[in-house]
């Protein structure tokens, strides 16, 4: 963007809680040394990415489908949720402060270490725990005075696999698919013969296996009414508790995301009614199943998003609105997708041939420059 803006300088800002150094600097004596080391070093940048060369994949997009991941089906049983299509959940922030995960609160503000141990840490732990004194302060005022509440929607259907591609069915008689969910496959060689490739749609049964499985969706959020307070303390010149609040908001849209995928696995799923952790353990993922979202490494196309919100009619029932590049709003939002088979797990797509763009153009039925628009960082080629 820079060489092609005609004022002073473009700036990138990585995260909110970097914007006040910035603008300090570019309203300050600092200006003109601010300038110039940033354009020294965004000229470095291009450099740098225009000779970088792509990672090429070890397979084709072919050799990568008939090494794909095949679960145990003949030992698999399958558990019907509670109910099938959607339903709307309220959970008071009290409820969700339990299930908070500190520890991405301080790297919001670049402190850089694992909560709790951050806030004895020899060089950062006595700012961390200022942070982290203003941080419950200002917490249990959103609590006592009930700035906003845990706003979630979360829906079951009767799913089946076909290749790449998830079929959510109308109903469990399984005759009338009403969504497709397009998935992706890495294609980097593993170097063993033994070791499969990964996909989504791995984790549900192929189409035509008499076993009748589920997935899972939802969509929470708890920033309806941040963003106004936000921009109140922005309008007093208060810009650390502008940043306070957001990030705040952020940790307890994790949370609500964490303690209704537990929800889930105990009681509106139920595959799992006995689970016992703790939050050390939902932190570590110690549960059965996942919750991949789009955009995220197993599922890189954030466009995947129209079609989940569609499923869960997320913006009547939750009051979350996807923009035109699939950002969420209220911003202090989380979605993504419940696979519940014991045999899942987390994985990186990676780099992706030109011949599995085509494929998913084909199946997505759009061009092969829409589906390389969505998912660019993944490209193998140029």
């Amino acid at each position: 963007i820079a060489p092609q803006y005609q004022n002073d300088v473009a700036v990138y800002v990585p995260d909110a809680s970097r914007s006040v150094s910035v603008a300090t600097a570019l309203l300050g004596e600092q200006k003109p040394s601010f300038q110039q080391n940033l354009a020294q070093e965004y000229e470095i940048v291009r450099e740098r990415v225009a000779n970088r060369k792509p990672l090429k994949p070890a397979l084709t997009y072919s050799e990568a489908l008939k090494r794909r991941f095949q679960p145990n089906w003949a030992e698999y049983a399958p558990t019907k949720p509670r109910y099938l299509g959607t339903q709307a959940i309220e959970v008071p922030l009290a409820d969700l402060v339990p299930y908070i995960d500190w520890t991405p609160f301080f790297l919001t503000w670049e402190l850089a270490g694992k909560f709790p141990a951050i806030l004895d840490d020899k060089i950062v732990g006595e700012q961390a725990t200022l942070l982290y004194q203003d941080a419950r302060a200002m917490l249990e005022q959103m609590v006592r005075e009930q700035w906003s509440t845990g706003k979630a929607v979360v829906g079951f259907w009767s799913a089946s696999s076909r290749g790449d591609d998830i079929l959510i069915f109308t109903d469990d008689t399984r005759t009338q698919v009403q969504e497709v969910l397009h998935q992706v496959r890495q294609q980097a060689n593993p170097g063993d013969d033994s070791k499969p490739t990964y996909s989504l749609a791995d984790f549900l049964p192929p189409q035509g296996n008499d076993l009748h499985d589920y997935l899972g969706g939802f969509c929470v959020t708890t920033g309806h009414g941040i963003d106004e307070r936000a921009k109140a303390y922005e309008a007093d010149g208060d810009d650390y508790n502008s940043i306070m609040i957001k990030a705040l908001a952020d940790r307890l849209a994790e949370a609500l995301a964490e303690y209704m995928h537990q929800h889930v696995r105990k009681t509106l799923w139920a595959y799992v009614p006995n689970e016992d952790l703790d939050n050390a353990q939902l932190i570590k993922e110690q549960y059965q199943g996942i919750r991949p979202a789009p955009g995220y490494p197993a599922c890189p196309d954030h466009s995947g998003k129209d079609t989940l919100f569609r499923l869960l009619n997320a913006t009547e029932l939750c009051g979350v609105e996807l923009t035109d590049s699939y950002a969420m709003t209220p911003t202090a939002a989380v979605s993504g997708y419940y696979f519940a088979n014991p045999e899942t797990r987390y994985f990186n797509v990676g780099k992706i041939s030109k011949e599995q763009v085509e494929s998913l153009a084909l199946r997505k039925e759009k061009s092969v420059a829409t589906i390389e628009q969505w998912l660019r960082p993944n490209l193998a080629y140029k």
